[in-house]
């Protein structure tokens, strides 16, 4: 089907005559311009094959083969792209390279992966390159003498290469500057990244690709690019990324990396600072809310340098560190007028374990390779490891008495097809010995899938649970229950057995299960043509959530469970007169993504791997928006919730609209920010039921949530852009 036919001819139409002011393009303009730009080309042409250099110099250019007018980073039209093709450039007209000092700024995005000598040129000449990507290895950002050397930055302190590669589908502010004095440097976002002590004449003879080979080709999307005669300063670097709004106010690249293991019970915390930042207020402890709330107890104190120590004497934590402990930090960026703050993400990092941890194959692995070698990291301070190894849970987690190894690995030998396997290292650091976990893993063939998936966290109360067969099972024992142990070592004699399922059968249906309650369940194998049936499965868990789920939207497929199908929306779906079939609910709105296997957003998520996204247009049907009708939850009192938490996210590029959620209709709730379209990272919204029991609904039995943009109740004509919505929840006071 192709549900969006209709809705994008119209949408491009609109876009064609529409009149949104760009975000933050007057302000980048002015700084350009008050830079003397040598070159500057801004990609804005609709039609036709000239290049414009609206610099001083002049130096315009044909267009040969690109796709003119795409969406930017400054709204519709005002970008090229560029795809991998060798006519596929603009060439300049009577350029010659500059020997001078001289600096190139670009609004860019990158499309392209990162692959081995995967190169691709911005300007180039037949004697130098600028390069998005490199001829290197990694691919990195770099510049060229044809030639001579594909020449590699050294990047700053606390970076590495890998930090240099350009990440693809984000705008950035790129700059590449010659310094006569100082060699050549490399600016991300108006932060300097990387140096080189050589130079190289700025290339003036095309923008994309030499086009004699694929080396150079650039598949990327191009806003801007700005050449300047001269060395620019630091200072209009970031001055110029701050007018484009992709200078990060925020601090960034965190030492140690975030979710990183610290091999020490003390760290030296390092960071780079945010474009403003005069000092930076330390947060610092053992748990994230408390961190991410700011709590008095993990405030360090505000300083102007961008390093902290923690967990030596005579600093935070002169204690030391604990081993397998997660600590949270976070960097708020204080402006030079004291009061302008920037809040910055909360970052962590763990001291390892006594124990051994991260186990390969992984806890819970399936489709292990019978040849498959096992392997660890040591635990924190370990000299020696005694492995345990064998076919039963209890087996291995009683062993003692084994036989001490240096190494971290350990190979069992051929394994069986369609098995489950169970391990054991204990770590021993010359003074103590620290017990193991027992991890296990299942051959190829073996029964495994478990949806929920093992150790899951907050899952519906409503869950069905599945998992794949067995390659060698008949049929399949299924057991299930709270109590860890008594599943473990259920029979078909006891409570906790569910019968048999056939093959073709997998899934079971436990009815209503209890809030914030841990369930185990365990799937053995049956075929009693073999005398070793049955094949006891592994034991596995998941634990519901102490909240009611509205939607999360993990389970919609591109099958018969298309999100439209569930949140209708102003385009409908389907044929007249032939089921499934809605019209459309008469705005603005689209939901969905029929580019993604699952017709969802499934990049932008907040939890798990999918949300909503929701395309609105408010510039004819004067409002947009999506409705469910609900099965479960209808009773939104159920064990005393009485509050509706919903995580959005919009994008700075999208016009300002009103957000708002309705119930049964007409019970409408608005946020509180007018701009919360445009806020463009992931937001939780709380609202007291109590809002909509003012309207009239009956909490006890609510028939449909709608979400929007724009005003439902006096509409007038607005704007468009879109939306991501996830983790729709009811939770307890």
């Amino acid at each position: 089907m192709s549900k969006k036919l209709t809705y994008l001819v119209s949408f491009v139409l609109v876009l064609a005559i529409g009149s949104l002011a760009q975000a933050g393009l007057a302000e980048w303009e002015t700084a350009i311009s008050g830079a003397n730009p040598l070159h500057w080309y801004k990609f804005d042409e609709s039609a036709g094959t000239d290049c414009v250099d609206s610099g001083s110099a002049g130096l315009g250019g044909t267009y040969d083969g690109v796709t003119l007018g795409v969406q930017g980073h400054f709204g519709a039209g005002t970008a090229v792209r560029f795809d991998l093709s060798p006519q596929n450039r603009v060439n300049l007209t009577g350029g010659t390279d500059l020997d001078t000092s001289w600096t190139v700024e670009y609004i860019v995005m990158n499309m392209k992966p990162a692959a081995a000598q995967g190169s691709m040129a911005l300007h180039d000449s037949d004697s130098t390159s600028v390069r998005l990507a490199g001829w290197t290895s990694l691919a990195e950002v770099g510049f060229t003498l044809y030639g001579v050397e594909d020449y590699q930055f050294t990047p700053e302190e606390g970076l590495t290469l890998e930090d240099l590669v350009i990440p693809v589908g984000e705008w950035m502010h790129l700059t590449w500057r010659r310094d006569d004095a100082g060699g050549t440097q490399i600016f991300f976002n108006g932060k300097l990244v990387g140096t080189h002590t050589s130079t190289i004449a700025f290339p003036r003879l095309r923008i994309g690709g030499r086009g004699g080979g694929p080396a150079d080709w650039l598949d990327a999307v191009l806003d801007e690019s700005v050449v300047f005669g001269r060395a620019l300063t630091d200072v209009e670097i970031i001055a110029h990324a701050a007018a484009a709004g992709l200078a990060g106010l925020s601090a960034k690249n965190p030492s140690p990396a975030n979710g990183a293991f610290n091999e020490d019970t003390w760290a030296n915390l390092g960071w780079l600072p945010g474009y403003g930042a005069v000092s930076h207020d330390v947060y610092f402890g053992e748990n994230f809310n408390d961190v991410d709330a700011g709590a008095e107890s993990t405030f360090q104190g505000n300083q102007p340098s961008t390093f902290f120590v923690v967990g030596f004497p005579g600093f935070a934590y002169p204690d030391g560190l604990v081993p397998s402990t997660t600590y949270y930090w976070r960097i708020d960026e204080v402006e030079a007028d004291g009061t302008t703050i920037h809040k910055g993400n909360v970052w962590s990092f763990t001291i390892p374990p006594k124990t051994a941890y991260a186990p390969d194959p992984a806890h819970s692995a399936e489709l292990v390779d019978p040849d498959a070698k096992l392997s660890w990291t040591a635990g924190f301070g370990a000299k020696l490891h005694t492995l345990y190894f064998g076919e039963n849970f209890d087996d291995v987690n009683n062993a003692s008495g084994g036989l001490p190894q240096g190494t971290t690995t350990y190979n069992p030998g051929p394994l069986k097809l369609a098995k489950a396997y169970y391990w054991r290292v204990d770590e021993f650091d010359a003074i103590e010995t620290y017990k193991g976990d027992v991890w296990s893993f299942t051959t190829q063939g073996a029964v495994g899938s478990p949806d929920p998936s093992n150790g899951a966290v907050d899952v519906k109360q409503t869950q069905i649970i599945t998992w794949s067969p067995s390659v060698f099972a008949a049929s399949h024992e299924l057991y299930f229950g709270t109590d860890k142990d008594v599943v473990k070592n259920a029979d078909t004699g006891s409570p906790e057995y569910k019968g048999t399922r056939d093959l073709g059968s997998e899934s079971y249906d436990p009815g209503m299960l209890e809030w914030d309650t841990t369930y185990y369940w365990r799937v053995d194998e049956v075929n009693n043509a073999n005398p070793d049936s049955p094949w006891t499965g592994i034991l596995w868990s998941f634990t519901t959530a102490n909240f009611l789920v509205v939607d999360d939207f993990e389970d919609y497929d591109a099958g018969d469970n298309q999100i439209w199908y569930a949140w209708h929306d102003g385009l409908g779906y389907g044929t007249p007169g032939t089921e499934p079939y809605f019209p459309g609910n008469g705005t603005g709105s689209a939901v969905g993504d029929e580019s993604t296997p699952s017709y969802t957003e499934e990049t932008i998520v907040h939890g798990g791997n999918q949300s909503m996204p929701v395309f609105y247009d408010n510039s004819i049907l004067r409002y947009s928006e999506v409705e469910k009708t609900l099965t479960y939850p209808r009773d939104w009192t159920e064990n005393g919730v009485n509050t509706l938490t919903i995580w959005f996210r919009g994008d700075s590029d999208n016009a300002a609209e009103t957000l708002y959620v309705a119930l049964n209709g007409n019970a409408v709730v608005t946020h509180d920010n007018p701009n919360a379209a445009q806020i463009d990272t992931w937001t939780q919204w709380n609202i007291n039921l109590q809002a909509f029991a003012d309207q009239g609904v009956n909490l006890a039995n609510v028939n449909t949530i709608a979400i929007g943009l724009g005003d439902k109740k006096n509409p007038v004509a607005g704007g468009s852009g879109t939306a991501y919505f996830d983790d729709i929840r009811l939770y307890l006071p």
